[in-house]
């Protein structure tokens, strides 16, 4: 393989790579809120079911007044029935006591369906704790695996521009400078494989006479469609199909 074409292809690598690491230390500000707003939601969460279980002992404590109310009247119409004189007052006292016992009676009913009410927004509560625990543990998980990961990334981005310092430096000029101006503008990708006469990168069919160039690796040959620098990887001798030569043609 042409010695140029061989740092070509060493070069996209490197790029490549170093692209990919830049990317994921630029996505940690956003995974980071991410992480936030998660664990912010599962926070509400909680303080919601809190809010519902307090506005459901408010309700409770507010009917508990109002069945003392009605005991405190109840109590009272006895009282008063014990010294009435007429049929018409005992009668009237008896309606009285009979409301008051429906009221008693209609709250004590409402008593017990908040109670059991009750039951489940503790149970609601006690889940969404439980959840938020949990989404603390894993997102604190998380956060220590990106940091182990952003380290990783420095030192890998270290590495990569050594190596392409390496390279770049025995290139020769004029095939570096191709490389870099494909490179500006095919979104860091100058170097594509050439596979079954198609460009791999663009799709587009090359003719036969360049992609038989392509296939001795002899020369720097450009993608007439994308202008990338084309290259080709020979079929292993254990892998190709039976009566097709391994080796490219000459």
């Amino acid at each position: 393989m042409n010695a140029d074409l061989e740092r070509l292809i060493t070069l996209q690598k490197l790029d490549s790579a170093a692209e990919a690491a830049r990317r994921k230390l630029a996505a940690e500000p956003e995974h980071e809120k991410a992480l936030d707003a998660r664990l912010e939601a599962a926070r509400q969460r909680v303080a919601a079911a809190k809010e519902r279980l307090a506005e459901n002992k408010t309700a409770r404590t507010a009917i508990e007044k109002e069945v003392a109310v009605h005991q405190g009247r109840l109590s009272k119409y006895r009282e008063q029935a014990m010294a009435v004189k007429t049929n018409v007052e005992y009668h009237a006292i008896q309606h009285e006591i009979a409301h008051a016992q429906g009221e008693i009676k209609n709250h004590e009913d409402k008593m017990l369906e908040r109670m059991l009410e009750a039951d489940d927004l503790a149970a609601a509560l006690k889940k969404a704790e439980a959840d938020l625990a949990a989404e603390q543990k894993m997102i604190e998980a998380d956060r220590k695996a990106v940091t182990a990961e952003h380290g990783e990334m420095e030192a890998s981005l270290a590495r990569i521009t050594a190596e392409r310092a390496a390279v770049v430096g025995a290139l020769d000029k004029q095939v570096l400078l191709t490389f870099e101006q494909v490179s500006k503008k095919r979104n860091g990708v100058a170097v594509a494989e050439a596979r079954d006469g198609v460009c791999t990168i663009c799709h587009v069919r090359l003719r036969p006479q360049v992609f038989n160039t392509v296939r001795r690796n002899e020369e720097i040959v450009q993608c007439d469609s994308c202008n990338r620098i084309l290259y080709f990887v020979p079929i292993p001798a254990a892998a190709a199909p039976s009566g097709v030569s391994p080796h490219p043609a000459s």
